[in-house]
């Protein structure tokens, strides 16, 4: 026996404490690199930040109103971009909007009757998590609208954004795409992280197994609304923090305010940020190679 801080341990006991030791060494040291790397990014953003204070004054001043789309699967980056944007944005000019399932009352009414009735003033800025684009993917998916409504939808939408862009509203649409294997290790982390379970909902559940089903709501999606007027802005956001850095950089653009950093660099990586036309081209040619989509 060995004695180690006044208790008797034999061999094999002082080297498993010893395995035991290092390994919570070395997990500490990841853990405190992780976090080192995490605020690194935060800080980076602050620059771009300060920038979406210059332009919301910008909207102030001038009366404009914003609408930013935020669409994409189920994990894949749409909050955290979020509190990223609106983090130190006045409160009193920007609102995030998160509708939930609709009313009766509601389901009788214009489709798009509810999304107005969150539509910004002049000067406001007005952020969908998830946007009236549920009816192009979500809903026809789980056959939570009928065929007619999803095709009444399809014919209209385009319409009713050019609209809303000619009586002088900017309106950015942003698609955060992620690939299956990262949403699957999204949904696992949920699952065992206490504070991220209260994100799984049913539709998370089967998101995985109905992926070819979202991959094809997706191609339709963008086929058919990505216009000159109203293009949509795909964002690859297997990485968060790229993504969050080029959502802001893609907003930022959208916008003709006076820039107070002019070092800072505004230009959209080409790796993260691409058209919505370009993913549709991506698509067809990932379907003539393989035989299918790939999301």
């Amino acid at each position: 026996m060995i004695e180690v801080n006044g208790q008797q341990m034999t061999p094999e006991e002082l080297l498993a404490a010893y395995e035991e030791a290092k390994n919570a060494e070395q997990n500490l040291k990841k853990a405190a690199k992780k976090a080192l790397k995490r605020r690194r990014e935060e800080q980076s953003l602050k620059p771009y930040q300060a920038e979406l204070i210059l332009m919301q004054k910008y909207l102030e001043e001038t009366g404009r109103r914003m609408i930013i789309l935020f669409e994409g699967r189920d994990a894949s980056g749409k909050g955290g971009t979020i509190r990223r944007v609106t983090r130190y944005m006045n409160e009193k000019h920007n609102r995030v909007v998160a509708l939930g399932k609709p009313t009766e009352n509601q389901r009788s009414q214009w489709f798009f009757q509810r999304y107005v009735a969150q539509f910004p003033r002049g000067g406001e800025v007005v952020l969908f998590d998830r946007s009236w684009y549920n009816r192009a993917v979500v809903e026809p998916i789980f056959g939570f609208c009928t065929p007619e409504e999803y095709a009444n939808f399809m014919r209209g939408v385009t319409g009713f954004e050019k609209d809303l862009v000619r009586q002088g509203t900017i309106l950015v649409k942003l698609y955060f795409s992620v690939t299956k294997d990262e949403q699957e290790r999204r949904f696992e982390r949920r699952k065992t992280d206490p504070l991220r379970q209260w994100k799984l909902s049913e539709v998370d559940l089967q998101a995985q197994e109905r992926w070819d089903d979202f991959t094809n709501q997706k191609y339709e999606m963008l086929k058919k609304t990505h216009t000159n007027h109203a293009p949509w802005t795909v964002i690859r956001s297997n990485d968060k923090f790229a993504a969050r850095l080029n959502a802001m950089r893609v907003i930022l653009n959208a916008v003709p305010y006076k820039r107070g950093n002019t070092e800072l660099d505004y230009v959209p990586d080409p790796n993260i940020v691409i058209s919505g036309a370009r993913e549709v081209e991506s698509m067809e040619a990932e379907r003539l190679r393989s035989g299918h989509f790939v999301g």
